[in-house]
C-alpha cells in the first residue's frame, strides 16, 4: 500500500483519523453514507417513501414505486444549504459557518397500461439523476493539549548523541484547517409493473460516481523551555475518485384500500476508485525557515470498496385524496464494508468488521391537501455506524414541505430541513491528544418543478 498514512479506527467518531487526512477506514465510512437528497416532496417527508412511489426520489429507495404513477412525469430540484460546525478543542471554541448551492435531481418516468395480459395492469420505465452527499464543508480548530505532535527538532536528533537532542515539550498553540469539497451522485435506471392491481415490483440499477477532495493544515508552535521555539506547519492533500454499481429490487402490496405495504433491497454498492496523497511539511526555527525541507512525491493508489446493502420496510397508510402517514425503517449492514484486495488491508478490514455495527434506522412523514395545496412533515433518526457510538452521534432531522398543484399538469415544491449530530476529529496523533469536538447542523432549503405528461 503507496499510502503514508497510520490507519487506526478511533470507535467514538464518525470521521476517525490518526493523521490529518482520511484514511482508507474514514473514506470507507464517508463513501457508504447517504444524506437526505431528493424532491421538495421527497425532502419534506424525511424520505419516507418506501410503500409510496409516485415520486422520482422514492424510487432510489424502492424501484416498485414506480408502477404507482398512472402518467409520465419530470421533475428537477435544486437545493441551498446552510451549516454550522462549531468546533471545540481543549476549551476553546470556535463557530464555522458557510452556504452552498446546487443543482440536486433530475429524472423523469412514462407509465403506460398492458393490454396483451389480463394479470398485468402497467408498465413503467424511468431515470433519475440524484446526488447521495456533498462533501463541502469547512472549519478551523484552534486551542492547546499541552501534548506536542512535535517534540523533536529533525535537524539536531537525528543521530545516537543526547548530548545535542533538543525536545520541543512545550506546547504554545495548536491549529488546524479542514477543507473537504466534492460530490457523491449517480444515475438510476428502473422498472416496474403492477400485478393484479395489488402487487407492485420493481427493479432498478444505479451507477455512481464519486469526486472528493480535502485539504488539511496542522501548525504548532513549541518550545524547549530555554528560549528555543519551533514552528511547524503540515499540510496535506488527498483526492479520492470513484465509479461504482449496484442493484435494487423492491415489492409494494395493497392488501385493503388505503394499505400499503413495502420491501425493498439495495445491494452494496462495487467501487473501484484513484487516489492522489500528498504532504508537505515546513519547520521553522527561532524565526528562521528551515533551508531544505523535504517534499515528497505525491503517492497514488488504486483499490475497492464494497459497501454496506440496505433493506427498507415499510408501511403507508392512504386517506383517499386528503393525505397520507408513511413509515421507513432501514437496515444496513455497515459490518459487511470490505476495502479490496484484500491481502493489502487486512487490518483495515478487521477494523471495519469489529468497529461498525449493523444499523436500525427510522423515517416518519405525512402529506395532507387542501385544494391546490400539500402541506408535508417528517422526522428521521439515522443510527451511527460505529460500534460504541452514543445516540448524540446519530443523525436526528425533521423536515416541512409545501407543494402547489397549479394544474393538472405543472406543480412547484418547496421543503425545509434540519439535522444535527455530534461528531470528533483526531487530527494528533500524539499519545494522549483528544479529538476536537464537532457539534454539526445543517439547513437545507429544495425546491422542486414538477411537470405532468
Amino acid at each position: 500500500m503507496n499510502q503514508k498514512i497510520p490507519l487506526v479506527i478511533l470507535y467514538l467518531c464518525s470521521f476517525v483519523i490518526s493523521a490529518q487526512s482520511l484514511s482508507y477506514v474514514d473514506q470507507a465510512v464517508l463513501f457508504s453514507t447517504e444524506s437526505n437528497f431528493g424532491t421538495a416532496r421527497y425532502v419534506g417527508m424525511s424520505g419516507a417513501f418506501g410503500a409510496l412511489g409516485n415520486d422520482m426520489s422514492a424510487v432510489d429507495i424502492n424501484p416498485a414505486g414506480l408502477a404507482v404513477y398512472n402518467k409520465g412525469e419530470f421533475s428537477t430540484t435544486f437545493t441551498y444549504r446552510d451549516t454550522d460546525i462549531n468546533t471545540s478543542f481543549y476549551g476553546n471554541s470556535i463557530p464555522n459557518n458557510d452556504d452552498y448551492f446546487r443543482f440536486s435531481q433530475m429524472g423523469g418516468l412514462n407509465s403506460w397500461n398492458s393490454y396483451g395480459n389480463s394479470d398485468i395492469y402497467k408498465f413503467a420505465f424511468g431515470f433519475n439523476y440524484s446526488v447521495v452527499n456533498h462533501y463541502n464543508n469547512n472549519y478551523v480548530v484552534q486551542g492547546n493539549s499541552g501534548i506536542p505532535e512535535y517534540p523533536d527538532d529533525p535537524d539536531f536528533n537525528f543521530d545516537d548523541d543526547p548530548d545535542n537532542d533538543i525536545n520541543y515539550i512545550n506546547v504554545d498553540d495548536q491549529y488546524f484547517y479542514n477543507y473537504t469539497s466534492g460530490i457523491n451522485d449517480k444515475f438510476n435506471f428502473s422498472f416496474a409493473t403492477l400485478y393484479k392491481e395489488i402487487v407492485y415490483m420493481g427493479a432498478s440499477m444505479a451507477f455512481h460516481h464519486i469526486d472528493f477532495y480535502q485539504n488539511t493544515v496542522f501548525e504548532e508552535s513549541s518550545n524547549d523551555g530555554s528560549g528555543n521555539t519551533m514552528d511547524v506547519r503540515n499540510v496535506e492533500y488527498l483526492s479520492t475518485y470513484a465509479s461504482g454499481f449496484n442493484f435494487g429490487l423492491g415489492i409494494i402490496v395493497t392488501p385493503t384500500k388505503g394499505l400499503r405495504l413495502g420491501a425493498s433491497y439495495q445491494s452494496p454498492i462495487w467501487y473501484n476508485l484513484s487516489e492522489r496523497f500528498e504532504q508537505r511539511q515546513t519547520y521553522v526555527f527561532n524565526g528562521e525557515l528551515d533551508p531544505d525541507p523535504e517534499y515528497p512525491l505525491p503517492n497514488y493508489y488504486d483499490y475497492q470498496l464494497k459497501t454496506p446493502g440496505k433493506f427498507t420496510g415499510s408501511v403507508a397508510y392512504v386517506f383517499g385524496k386528503s393525505g397520507l402517514i408513511s413509515f421507513d425503517y432501514i437496515y444496513q449492514a455497515y459490518k459487511n464494508t470490505k476495502l479490496q484486495p484484500s491481502s493489502n488491508f487486512i487490518v483495515e478490514n478487521q477494523d471495519l468488521n469489529t468497529g461498525l455495527r449493523n444499523t436500525n434506522s427510522f423515517k416518519i412523514g405525512t402529506e395532507w391537501k387542501y385544494n391546490i395545496l400539500s402541506f408535508r412533515g417528517g422526522y428521521r433518526i439515522i443510527q451511527s455506524p460505529y460500534q460504541s457510538s452514543s445516540t448524540e452521534f446519530d443523525t436526528k432531522g425533521y423536515s416541512f414541505g409545501l407543494g402547489v398543484k397549479f394544474s393538472k399538469r405543472f406543480g412547484l415544491d418547496f421543503a425545509y430541513d434540519n439535522s444535527a449530530y455530534s461528531d470528533q476529529y483526531r487530527f494528533m496523533s500524539a499519545a494522549g491528544a483528544n479529538p476536537a469536538d464537532l457539534d454539526i447542523t445543517n439547513n437545507r432549503f429544495t425546491s422542486s418543478i414538477v411537470v405532468a405528461f
